[in-house]
């Protein structure tokens, strides 16, 4: 499923998307690069939405993932939480891909992956 084009992320910035059309952001993207960085935009201390506002998942240093809700940080590259009261646990992974065009896609379905 196609979610954007790269250009449409400018490098170090963050985007929530909702693939599922749900009427809201369900996953979030973090680019450094041509690195993408997809997690399910749900914060695991109580699975609330992390972005305070649309599309702003990142510390004024833009060096970590902010959960809104609880002030948890999280690393960008891996996910785990470095601060705050979900210490220890982390972000569910999203696996994305780039095309030769481009195109940001998801490699796989994450919600059939993370039902119980």
């Amino acid at each position: 499923m196609r979610l954007c084009h790269l250009d449409d992320l400018p490098d170090g910035d963050s985007r929530g998307f909702d693939p599922r059309a749900s009427g809201r952001d369900t996953i979030l993207v973090v680019r450094q690069g041509r690195r993408l960085h997809g997690w399910l935009d749900a914060c695991p201390h109580h699975g609330t939405p992390m972005a305070w506002r649309k599309d702003a998942y990142l510390n004024a240093a833009r060096d970590r993932i902010v959960c809104g809700a609880h002030g948890a940080q999280f690393e960008i590259h891996t996910g785990h939480c470095t601060l705050g009261p979900c210490l220890g646990q982390a972000l569910t992974p999203v696996p994305l891909t780039i095309d030769d065009d481009g195109g940001v896609h998801l490699a796989a379905t994450p919600f059939e992956e993370t039902r119980p």
